[in-house]
C-alpha cells in the first residue's frame, strides 16, 4: 500500500480514508472497498467476508468504516495485579513479563473460568484484570510465549483484526525477538549460529533435545562479555525460529548451559532459574505495517548478576 495510512477510531468502528476507489465492471462501491481492503490494506479476507455479511463494513462519503473494536469478554478470569506496560495502542499491547510468572494457564492450575477455584495468576489473567479495572471489554490474546522463568516483553493483540495479522506475521517470521543470557563457559567468538533441529525428549516430559527428527531451529549468537574468573559469558541471542526451550536447548548442546538452568545442566550457584531475559521485540504494526521496535530494560536480578560477575 503506497502512502501513509490515515485512520481514526470512532467507538467500535475503525474509520479509514482510502481515497477515490476505482470501480471495475459490475462492481458497486462496497465491492470496490472490499478489493481495496484486501489488496491495498491486506486485511484478513476471512474477517472481511464475515464483517460484510454482518453489516460490519460501511461507506459514508469518502470514509470507510470497519467494525474492528467490538466489545469482547476475555477467556481469562481477571486478576488484580501490577502490569508493566511497554507499549499500547488500539490494536496492540506489549507487557513486561517478570521471571516466575506464566504467560497463560497451562492446565496445571485451576482457572476460575473453568473450575470453582481462585483464578490463575498468569500474565494473561493480569492483563484481563487490567482491562476489567479500566472498564474496557477487551479480550487481549498473547501472540507468543516466554518460559515461566524467562523475563521479557510479550505481545498481545487487542482485537480479532490484530490477532489475525500478528499471527500471520509470526508464521512469516516477521516478529523479531532478541535475548540476553549468562551462560557457563567461555564462549568462542566463532560461535555465531546454532542450526540444530529440536524435538521432544522421550525420557523427560518437560525437556526438549537436539534431535535429527526434530523441527528446524536456528539461534544466532553474539558474544558480549567474558568473565574468566567465573568461567561465564554474556551473550545476545536472536531467534530465527521459535521452538519450545530453543535457547536453553541450543546453548546446552553447544556446551554452554544457561546459568541457573538446572533442567539443561546449568548450575544454580548464582541464580535459582535460567539467566535469560527478552531484551528486544520488533514487529510490524497489524494495521499500518510500520515497524514497531521496543526494548525491555534488564530486571534487577540480571543487573545484579552482571555486577557480581564483573
Amino acid at each position: 500500500m503506497s502512502g501513509k495510512l490515515t485512520w481514526t477510531r470512532r467507538g467500535d468502528w475503525l474509520e479509514l480514508m482510502p481515497g477515490k476507489l476505482p470501480l471495475r465492471e459490475g462492481q458497486d462501491r462496497l465491492d470496490a472497498a472490499m478489493v481495496w481492503l484486501e489488496e491495498g490494506l491486506q486485511a484478513p479476507p476471512k474477517l472481511l467476508r464475515r464483517l460484510r455479511a454482518e453489516g460490519g463494513i460501511k461507506l459514508a462519503g469518502d470514509r470507510l468504516r470497519l467494525l474492528a473494536f467490538p466489545a469482547r469478554a476475555s477467556q481469562y478470569a481477571p486478576v488484580e495485579a501490577e502490569v508493566s506496560l511497554l507499549y499500547e495502542d488500539d490494536f496492540c499491547l506489549v507487557v513486561h513479563k517478570p521471571a516466575g510468572l506464566k504467560v497463560h494457564p497451562d492446565g496445571h492450575e485451576g482457572d476460575a473460568s473453568r473450575r470453582n477455584s481462585a483464578p490463575s495468576d498468569t500474565l494473561a489473567n493480569r492483563v484481563a484484570g487490567w482491562y476489567a479495572g479500566l472498564g474496557q471489554p477487551i479480550a487481549a490474546a498473547h501472540i507468543h510465549r516466554l518460559d515461566e522463568y524467562t523475563s521479557g516483553p510479550v505481545l498481545f493483540a487487542k482485537n480479532e483484526y490484530a490477532h489475525l495479522k500478528l499471527d500471520e506475521a509470526m508464521s512469516r517470521k516477521e516478529i523479531g525477538r532478541t535475548y540476553i543470557a549468562f551462560v557457563q563457559g567461555v564462549v568462542s567468538p566463532a560461535l555465531k549460529v546454532i542450526d540444530q533441529p529440536i524435538g521432544r525428549d522421550r525420557h523427560h516430559n518437560q525437556r526438549r533435545r537436539v534431535s535429527p527428527t526434530g523441527k528446524p531451529a536456528i539461534t544466532h549468537v553474539e558474544l558480549l562479555e567474558i568473565y574468566p574468573k567465573h568461567e561465564v559469558s554474556l551473550v545476545r541471542l536472536t531467534l530465527e525460529t521459535g521452538r519450545t526451550h530453543q535457547i536453553r536447548v541450543h546453548l546446552s548442546a553447544a556446551g554452554h548451559p544457561l546459568v541457573g538452568d538446572a533442567l539443561y545442566g546449568g548450575s544454580t550457584k548464582w541464580m535459582p532459574y535460567q539467566a535469560l531475559h527478552g531484551e528486544r521485540l520488533v514487529f510490524p504494526h497489524p494495521l499500518t505495517g510500520e515497524t514497531v521496535e521496543l526494548d525491555d530494560p534488564w530486571p534487577s536480578a540480571m543487573i545484579q548478576l552482571r555486577d557480581r560477575f564483573r
